[in-house]
């Protein structure tokens, strides 16, 4: 087995399964992967959007995992309370829903910025590992990716291990409304736009143009955006966040642009810093919104 963190284990103790490559459960934000990525719901989204959906009983449990499991080979959860060994996620969503569960919420942290955590430190420390998590309402549990690929290039398999921890029942971190949200993604797809005029960067080239249509072919195909039982708005928000978090992922993508000095490019860097921290606000924002509306604290 080919590793590419070496010291990550199973949270019960166990080497990740054989014959896997470890990665991260999020592509990195300055990666060619990360750009088409930001089309893509990160995984802890789909897993709290279908989660919350099948609490709700508006879809059924093997529609729900179709649905978070998306183009993965195997999802498993390892860690769950009553269970020595990794289950399904249908058994895993019925235990949790057992266990008192009554909602999903998305944290997306990033360093310095625990966005939707509310702790223990191990937790905490889990989930900015991977950039992302899922906290569930009513049973102190959360859930953390760790992905692991399998497979020549070209064939390539992915299998996700969920790890079930146990999580402080306290308000999530920084966690806007769905209107605030929308507000900031206004302001904030105006000064990303200034930003990139301002320090020349390209809007136009490969990466760029690649992005974009891909956007506009993912749109066009109609696809569901987030699970039943999202209202409008939320749908309206995660769409606008994908698409400031699009224009950043171009900035970092595009090369140096016009600035030709490396002063240049880290201002570019601190001036979007904040643009990507609202794009990430309002994605959480709008995965967590059917909590919210119901009155789940």
């Amino acid at each position: 087995m080919q590793c590419r963190q070496s010291h990550v284990v199973c949270a019960c103790g166990r080497s990740p399964p054989r014959n896997l490559r470890h990665r991260s459960a999020r592509p990195s934000p300055r990666s060619v992967l990360r750009v088409g990525g930001m089309l893509s719901e990160p995984r802890s989204g789909r897993l709290a959007a279908w989660g919350n959906a099948l609490l709700a009983g508006l879809v059924s449990p093997d529609d729900a995992v179709l649905a978070i499991v998306g183009e993965d080979a195997v999802h498993r959860v390892d860690g769950m309370p009553g269970e020595s060994a990794p289950v399904g996620l249908t058994l895993a969503l019925g235990r949790l829903r057992a266990l008192g569960a009554s909602g999903l919420r998305l944290a997306l942290p990033a360093p310095g910025h625990p966005l939707g955590l509310s702790g223990p430190p191990e937790f905490n420390a889990r989930a900015l590992e991977a950039e992302e998590a899922v906290v569930c309402e009513g049973a102190a549990l959360g859930l953390v990716p760790e992905v692991y690929e399998a497979g020549p290039s070209g064939d390539v398999h992915i299998e996700v291990v969920w790890h079930c921890l146990p999580v402080r029942e306290a308000p999530p971190a920084d966690v806007p409304s769905l209107g605030e949200a929308e507000r900031e993604l206004a302001e904030a797809l105006r000064d990303a736009t200034a930003v990139l005029a301002r320090l020349d960067v390209a809007g136009s080239g490969p990466v760029a143009e690649a992005a974009i249509d891909a956007y506009r072919a993912r749109s066009e195909r109609g696809r569901e955006v987030l699970a039943p039982g999202y209202p409008p708005r939320a749908v309206r928000v995660l769409e606008l966040a994908q698409r400031v978090g699009l224009l950043v992922s171009v900035a970092s993508e595009n090369g140096p642009g016009g600035a030709v000095s490396a002063s240049e490019i880290a201002a570019r860097a601190e001036a979007l810093r904040p643009v990507e921290r609202t794009a990430r606000r309002a994605q959480v924002a709008a995965y967590n919104s059917v909590v919210e509306e119901r009155g789940v604290r």
